[in-house]
């Protein structure tokens, strides 16, 4: 038995299972037993697991040059700046070691935005309900869950909420005071929500009209899982910002801030540093995914994968009471449960884990599907197919557990001659 629960802080459920080993779209646990990974490390696995090719290109940047620290420059950095900026809208980038962290820079350079676009009175940011950009005190503030902005507060000040796909919800609290306006283009941990592109269009013509930016969270939606290399490219709206992070560097710490050149003048050295920016070695680990993410084949099998697991979804939501409907785009996918309180989306997951399917949890009434985006159509079905199995596990155990109606017999009504 693990002695996980013992040795890490309570921050974290356990029991829980332990992973030993991964090949493509599996993972083998402790003891060995096999599971089709539609969870993908939250997307951070999105060309697999066990790849060869991305383990050389770390041993050999490591045998070279493994860390210098952000006090010097490295070959692998710039080559993926360039690659960054080339394939984007994007003046200058900033690396970061996570996606909070990309958030938290996001942040900062648009209080800075603010302090020289109005004057020391733009200060405020306005996020979305059901929005989640990390847990640090920065980026927690602009996430919106209650449980766990709690026991933290008080956390950055200045943040405005409003309803996420609501516009006039967003004009409300959008006005010249604010720097900026943060928003993932797909909700993940909110429930797998996409955003409408009219009101995409509209938060641009809000930031627009109020000289505040626009921050688009790609953390878990961007490079490629939507089928184009960037989420904001799905909808064509072009942001001021956006961050990235989970597949970039395909399992090493590793994210980004792409910045638009209006933002990217501003910033002097000192503003804003980390030790760990930029490695050598995540970087060449990054070089290496991003060439093969961008080919515009890969991003073509992508968005036909999207539209096979989206099919089997709605066939899956049309065939069982338990479900409500699919939602998502690309390999970014939910499945909503009908009633959430009687069959929790929690609960379904774990029936799936027991069948040999890793799905995740999203918001209070959705599973999540995260496959790595090289995952063949057979793996979607056998997806599917097991998802299938654990529903009529869950099917069966609300059966057992309802309440049984009392009633008149048959019998006693036949006789009775009247209902």
């Amino acid at each position: 038995m693990s002695d996980e629960a013992s040795l890490l802080a309570g921050v974290l459920y356990h029991p829980r299972l332990i992973l030993a080993r991964g090949a493509g779209s599996w993972v083998w646990d402790e003891k060995g037993r096999r599971y089709l990974d539609f969870t993908a490390g939250l997307g951070v696995a999105a060309l697999g697991h066990g790849r060869a090719d991305l383990a050389d290109a770390l041993r050999d940047q490591f045998a070279t040059l493994g860390h210098c620290s952000n006090l010097y420059g490295n070959l692998p950095a710039i080559e993926l700046a360039r690659r960054l900026t080339e394939s984007s809208f994007a003046h200058r980038v900033w690396f970061s070691n996570s996606g909070t962290e990309a958030n938290e820079a996001a942040i900062k350079f648009a209080r800075l935005w603010g302090a020289h676009a109005g004057g020391g009175r733009k200060k405020a940011l306005v996020a979305f309900r059901g929005g989640f950009h990390g847990r640090t005190l920065g980026a927690l503030a602009v996430t919106h869950h209650p449980e766990y902005r709690r026991p933290f507060a008080p956390l950055v000040a200045g943040v405005r909420f409003a309803t996420f796909n609501d516009l006039g919800s967003a004009e409300q609290v959008i006005d010249d005071r604010v720097c900026a306006v943060m928003v993932e283009p797909v909700q993940g941990e909110g429930g797998v929500h996409p955003a409408g592109i009219r009101f995409l269009q509209g938060l641009r013509a809000l930031c627009d009209r109020h000289k505040a930016l626009l921050i688009f969270d790609e953390v878990q939606c961007g490079l490629g899982r939507l089928g184009t290399l960037y989420a904001y490219q799905s909808f064509g709206v072009k942001p001021d910002m956006i961050t990235l992070a989970k597949p970039l560097a395909a399992g090493l710490p590793l994210g980004a801030v792409l910045i638009s050149r209006d933002v990217a003048d501003l910033l002097k050295p000192g503003q804003h540093g980390s030790t760990f920016s930029g490695g050598p070695a995540v970087c060449a680990v990054a070089n290496r995914v991003f060439d093969m993410v961008c080919r515009p084949e890969f991003l073509e099998m992508v968005e036909t994968l999207g539209r096979r697991l989206r099919s089997e979804l709605d066939a899956l939501a049309g065939s069982s009471p338990i479900f409500l409907k699919a939602r998502g785009t690309g390999l970014m996918q939910g499945l909503v449960m009908a009633d959430a309180k009687r069959h929790p989306p929690g609960d379904l997951v774990r029936l799936a884990r027991e069948k040999g399917l890793l799905v995740t949890r999203a918001g209070d009434d959705a599973v999540r599907f995260l496959p790595p985006l090289n995952c063949t159509e057979e793996e979607i079905a056998q997806a599917t197919g097991l998802l299938r199995e654990a529903s009529r596990g869950l099917e069966a155990g609300a059966a057992e557990a309802a309440p049984v109606k009392r009633g008149r017999p048959a019998a006693a009504l036949k006789l009775g001659g009247k209902r």
